[in-house]
């Protein structure tokens, strides 16, 4: 029978920057309550499927949203630097409202048109898509056949799905949105690889975002 690889992709819980419109990038806040909850209730959604690793992104939203799904299960978790947000320069720290203000036509081109987006001391999307598939082929290699979580963040979500389906850089933003704590799945067999979960928050529908 043959062996088909899983991959479950995940991103953080809600944060307090996320409840302050604050870009993160690089730069980190701490989950916020309810943050906790959504990857809790994730967590216990996922407790009887067989997850043989979690690979995070090494800010620390991530980890503790990887330990929160983990609970008390016998599964080891890799940081990789590849796996981090895209790093926004000069942006970091800064309120949505306030680059609106101040730089709208990068903010236009963030979500309009990726490949032109640049701000001073900034990646580009291409920069982390290289990155993220990077990290992705390694997983994809060493652990073919397995059960894989992936604990990222919304740019890099967006950008593996986009590759699994062949999905242009100016289409990168569209739905599904990618809430705090969503699940996506992909299944990858020897002829091919099929999405079948994408953006779901049906694990914590209870849970009210701010």
């Amino acid at each position: 029978m043959e062996q088909k690889t899983l991959l479950y992709i995940v991103r953080h819980g809600q944060t307090e920057w996320n409840v302050e419109e604050r870009f993160q990038g690089h730069h980190d806040s701490p989950l916020t309550e309810l943050g906790r909850n959504q990857a809790i209730r994730l967590g216990e959604t996922l407790v009887n499927d067989p997850i043989d690793i979690i690979f995070s992104s090494s800010s620390k939203r991530t980890r503790h949203t990887a330990e929160l799904i983990r609970r008390n299960r016998d599964i080891g978790i890799v940081e990789s630097d590849n796996l981090k947000e895209i790093h926004l320069g000069i942006w970091e720290g800064r309120r949505k409202q306030e680059i609106e203000r101040d730089d709208p036509s990068n903010m236009d081109r963030f979500f309009r048109d990726p490949e032109r987006f640049s701000v001073e001391g900034a990646e580009s999307f291409r920069q982390v898509r290289e990155r993220a598939l990077s990290q992705l082929h390694i997983i994809m290699q060493e652990h073919a056949g397995n059960s894989v979580l992936i604990v990222t963040h919304t740019v890099v979500v967006k950008l593996l799905l986009a590759y699994f389906e062949n999905r242009p850089m100016e289409r990168l933003w569209q739905e599904p949105y990618i809430h705090p704590a969503c699940l996506s799945k992909v299944v990858i067999g020897k002829d091919g690889h099929e999405i079948v979960l994408q953006g779901d928050t049906s694990h914590y529908r209870d849970c009210h975002e701010r």
